[in-house]
């Protein structure tokens, strides 16, 4: 019970849904995982990882505890780091939706932001350019709160069915967005997870618990360093 308390969640008020794209054809399912994001705004001397994504953050079809948020608070907690994780992960966001409702969820101090969007731009053929440009609207956003916010920025690949000059473009957005703004990068998010029936729920995309329990490494492997 103490570490699903410590373990907080963003319930998103129907205005900042409505500001969502059109989640057809989408990475997520409009509802998520079944269960709404919960908020609780409480003040705390502990330092705060703020992790802003769509369903791959959120754990869409699986327990809270059982996304890789939690199991990185998990880790947290282990180590006896004084850190509160918080997800706020919404299914179905693309980056220009991610645009939108982050000002909102910067109304807190942040100490490390982890960046997870982009994926949903990517099954749909959103133009590179506009990916681009809103991801870095958001690093803009959170440094312009906080200069002292540290960003990791997940990276991440999309299967081949743009095309493969589209493919490898959606792939470079983010080193680039990295380089150029001198911030942590998670190569490739779902690095030994992608493609493996196995790891992956039904949809071939979102996931296992042990599934997340891999995304959570492949996050700890960056973020401890940033943390250090």
């Amino acid at each position: 019970m103490q570490d699903l308390l410590k373990f907080r969640y963003f319930f998103l008020v129907l205005c900042l849904i409505s500001c969502r794209d059109d989640p057809k054809k989408a990475l997520d399912v409009p509802e998520g995982n079944g269960s709404k994001e919960n908020i609780v705004v409480e003040e705390t001397s502990e330092k705060v990882i703020l992790f802003f994504g769509d369903s791959l953050t959120a754990g869409y079809g699986l327990e809270l505890e059982e996304a890789f948020p939690a199991l990185i608070q998990d880790r947290l907690d282990s180590l006896g780091l004084n850190y509160t994780v918080i997800n706020s992960g919404l299914s179905g966001e693309t980056t220009s939706g991610g645009r939108n409702r982050l000002n909102w969820v910067l109304n807190q101090k942040v100490d490390v932001f982890v960046l997870e969007l982009g994926a949903n731009d990517g099954l749909r053929g959103i133009p590179i350019s506009e990916t681009h440009k809103n991801l870095q609207a958001m690093i803009d956003l959170v440094r312009k709160k906080n200069v002292d916010t540290q960003i990791v920025l997940a990276g991440m690949q999309i299967p081949p069915n743009m095309g493969p000059e589209y493919t490898t473009e959606f792939r470079k957005i983010f080193p680039k967005l990295a380089e150029e703004n001198q911030i942590a990068l998670i190569p490739f998010l779902l690095e030994g997870v992608a493609g493996i029936p196995e790891l992956n729920l039904e949809d071939g995309i979102h996931p296992t618990p042990e599934g997340h329990q891999i995304v959570r490494n492949n996050v700890w492997a960056v973020l401890q360093q940033v943390l250090q």
